[in-house]
């Protein structure tokens, strides 16, 4: 099996991801460059203007409280968006937690007492139902594009090229539950399966279990199942016999400490999950768009909704989105839709 990890040249810099709620602090002298190769600038709407320097020069500063939960997978995008915004606006406090995107929709934004909720997956009916009940309109906007990456054990030599569909179904299904690696393929170790993997409140499990395993067959329960994605690598890594899968930033952060195992997908070819394969669409059937929702009436806040406009004006930034934090940046396209949804959700409550 080739190893991403002996290719890539993905550079990022280490988070420093807390299990709990991670107020984030600013960060000073950043610069980026977005997609078209022009300076990141900050957004001009809800009465602050700022210059494309960063710099405030309206006469109104943004000041208040911003919470944000969801999904741990969006976690490190939300991070570094919220370290940037509050460079230049020091009196805006941003909390994020990693819970999860469905325990952020559940316990957090659809009772609302948060302002976003991010998500690996969109937003599900009984969600916009509960969201409803108490008087939560989300929006929903793409962020970016991941490549959800299953990951081996650096001593595994076994698999070979990769896995197929098929054989990701038959390990990760509750209906045949395969106990050693040998029951998979004959000619595979004849050692117990060590499964590391979100829980089934994460929008990464929801995506995995809809892509792999499809409505009808049920995901397996005995593994171990955890939000917080640094431990499914701890576990990967230090168990010969292990397997796990979890969002590709998380993955590209750790390349020397795990294997990505390239996936077949039907007749086609094994293909290792990149940036590059993941915007190519070749990465099926493991590619997937990731989300932040905020809610229509925190949009209604200047300082809610400059922040909303700056992360969708800075999510076609190569160098936050991909080189930093490891996912598939915007389009140009992509943007401008999101933010005419702004456009629309900020007008339409006027």
């Amino acid at each position: 099996m080739t190893r991403q990890s002996k290719r890539s040249s993905v550079s990022r810099r280490k988070f420093l991801l807390a299990s709990g709620g991670l107020g984030v602090a600013g960060l000073a002298g950043c610069t980026q460059q977005n997609t078209g190769g022009d300076s990141t600038a900050e957004p001009t709407s809800g009465g602050d203007e700022s210059g494309s320097d960063g710099t405030d020069s309206g006469s109104q500063s943004l000041a208040g409280d911003i919470a944000i939960a969801g999904s741990s997978t969006v976690f490190p995008l939300a991070t570094a968006m919220a370290q940037r915004f509050q460079e230049t606006h020091s009196d805006v406090n941003i909390s994020l937690q990693s819970t999860g995107s469905g325990g952020g929709f559940a316990n957090y934004f659809c009772t609302g007492q948060t302002d976003f909720n991010n998500a690996s997956r969109p937003i599900q009916p009984e969600e916009e139902d509960q969201c409803a009940g108490s008087d939560v309109e989300p929006v929903e906007l793409k962020v970016a594009t991941d490549a959800l990456t299953v990951i081996v054990n650096n001593d595994n030599d076994w698999i070979g090229e990769g896995l197929t569909v098929e054989e990701l179904k038959q390990i990760w299904s509750a209906d045949s539950s395969p106990e050693m690696w040998s029951d998979i393929n004959s000619e595979w170790p004849d050692e117990p399966l060590e499964l590391y993997g979100p829980s089934d409140a994460s929008g990464t499990y929801d995506y995995f279990h809809e892509a792999i395993l499809g409505e009808e067959t049920s995901h397996r329960q005995d593994y171990s199942p955890t939000e917080q994605d640094r431990t499914i690598i701890q576990g990967v890594a230090g168990s010969e016999y292990a397997m796990g899968y979890l969002g590709f930033a998380y993955y590209s952060e750790n390349q020397d400490s795990v294997q990505a195992v390239p996936v077949k997908d039907g007749e086609g070819e094994y293909v290792e999950p990149s940036l590059e394969t993941a915007l190519a669409g070749d990465y099926t059937p493991l590619s997937r768009p990731l989300f932040t929702y905020p809610k229509v009436s925190a949009l209604q806040e200047a300082h809610i909704e400059a922040f909303t406009r700056f992360w969708i004006e800075n999510a076609t930034s190569r160098e936050i989105v991909a080189e930093e934090v490891g996912y598939v940046p915007l389009s140009e396209d992509e943007q401008q839709t999101m933010l005419t949804r702004i456009d629309d959700a900020v007008e339409g409550s006027n």
